[in-house]
């Protein structure tokens, strides 16, 4: 069976003061605090929930 690919994500900026779907789009990704990382599956919805929030989240690799 192949491997699933896998992104890693971390949070660099707090959702306070931002749109509510900016807020929710960060939780949908596991992400609530300041410093927190996910490892997630690479798909194309996981990457457009990265991109909508790219300004507060970095990808590491």
């Amino acid at each position: 069976m192949a491997e699933k690919k896998t992104v890693t994500v971390r949070q660099t900026a707090s959702p306070i003061r931002r749109k509510a779907d900016q807020r929710a789009t960060l939780q949908g990704l596991g992400l609530n605090r300041v410093g927190r990382t996910r490892v997630l599956e690479d798909t194309p919805s996981v990457r457009g929930m990265i991109a909508k929030v790219a300004h507060m989240v970095e990808v590491v690799d």
